[in-house]
């Protein structure tokens, strides 16, 4: 069977365990590179934040009735407040306290989206936004798909790593392009390609495997409660509403669902899934463009399979070190070459929003706001500039959002559009 005409496996359709383990193991070790990359940087421990990536997503699952295919994982957002939070304080736990509250604001967003409805949203946020949007999403991680596939840690070309991110790249579009199970499973079975591959060139070091236990607990810790740390921690879930919103209009747009009027149960979903983690000693979640683009490849929308998913984060995250261990060591070039790929299909549905919207860009409000979303957005998020704002900073995708918005609203012709 050709690729398109891969049958659509939707949100509420369900397959066999035979086939969902390897399907939620897909999604666990899309997402398993950066959840664990948060922690790293900021103390905390990356068992524990694989934990509660599953236990929150198990959470979200919950909170959306089982409606919305998505993972939480570890939300970089929060890296310089919480290194912030722990430098002020000198103790990481005290970033904690900040985490659990940042999970509350989302709660606060979401009751007041739920009195004043969300019409607003088809206001502020035309097809051409949200497209821009989804393009900026996958365009603006490109720097960090090739980084990983490239370059080394200390930003020097690396032929061997080239060369395994290239395989790795190609294994899975040819995987995506054939029919069947090995259809619905490209980015496993290309990860093992190219995890074999770096294992036969030497990039794999196996030790931390054979050092780490079978079964062993991770090391959770309590938040020690600071007023100051919320004050700089909490703030920057207001931004990551942005962020969120624009994912669900993704997903929404990939597996054909409008989740508007289920924006304040997913905005919950999130919200407690980052306090619950900031109880545990993890990080703050979101939702995660790398899973995302598992779907868009796959076009496996089954909310079944990111049940298996986040069971599985949970086992590895926090009963099995070894596993932990085992899928630790995958060389950060397989990753980077899988992610050239996943990156890029969520701009390429962002493209395919504009054409089945008939977005007209004969029309010049609409192609402003085109122009200057995708444009700054992708120029942010690549280049790295976040706009300080006190203790804070503005990331792309958001200021890119927030100008789109704008621009939404004083450019002529809006009724019209």
């Amino acid at each position: 069977m050709a690729a398109t005409e891969r049958k659509v496996i939707g949100v509420d359709d369900r397959v066999s365990p035979a086939r969902a383990i390897p399907l939620g193991i897909q999604h666990m070790m899309s997402m398993f590179g950066s959840t664990v990359l948060v922690p790293a940087l900021t103390g905390l421990n990356p068992n524990v934040a694989i934990m509660c990536s599953g236990i929150g997503t198990i959470i979200y699952l919950l909170l959306t009735k089982n409606k919305i295919p998505s993972y939480l994982g570890s939300s970089f957002a929060f890296i310089s407040p919480i290194l912030a939070a722990t430098a002020a304080t000198g103790d990481v736990s005290c970033a904690l306290s900040g985490v659990v509250a940042a999970g509350l604001v989302y709660f606060v967003v979401a009751g007041v989206i739920r009195l004043v409805g969300t019409d607003w949203l088809d206001t502020l946020l035309p097809p051409v936004l949200v497209a821009s949007v989804m393009i900026v999403i996958g365009v603006g991680l490109s720097s960090t798909a090739a980084k990983m596939a490239f370059y080394s840690s200390t930003d020097a070309f690396v032929a061997d790593g080239a060369v395994v991110a290239v395989v790795t790249l190609v294994a899975a579009v040819i995987f995506s392009s054939m029919g069947g199970l090995f259809g619905t499973m490209p980015v496993l079975l290309s990860i093992i390609v190219g995890y074999i591959l770096a294992a036969v060139m030497g990039m794999v070091d196996f030790s931390p495997v054979v050092s780490a236990a079978w079964i062993g607990l991770p090391p959770v810790s309590l938040p020690t409660f600071d007023l100051g740390a919320i004050a700089l921690v909490a703030p920057v879930a207001l931004v990551c509403v942005i962020e969120h919103i624009g994912h669900l209009l993704a997903v929404g747009e990939i597996v054909g669902r409008d989740y508007r009027d289920m924006l304040p149960r997913s905005l919950m979903g999130d919200g407690l899934s980052t306090t619950i983690s900031g109880l545990l000693g993890g990080p703050p979640t979101t939702t995660y463009a790398e899973n995302i683009g598992v779907m868009s490849v796959t076009r496996v929308y089954a909310t079944q399979v990111f049940w298996y998913a986040a069971g599985f984060a949970l086992i590895v995250g926090g009963f099995c070190p070894k596993l932990a261990a085992l899928i630790s060591t995958i060389p950060v070039p397989v990753m980077g070459g899988v992610s050239l790929l996943l990156f890029g299909l969520i701009a390429s549905n962002g493209l395919s929003m504009l054409v089945n919207n008939h977005v007209d860009f004969s029309e010049n409000r609409n192609l402003m706001i085109a122009s200057v979303t995708i444009i700054m957005g992708v120029g942010m998020e690549c280049a790295g500039i976040a706009i300080p704002l006190g203790n804070y900073t503005l990331p792309g995708m958001a200021t890119a959002t927030l100008v789109g918005i704008l621009l939404n609203l004083i450019l002529p012709g809006r009724t019209k559009a």
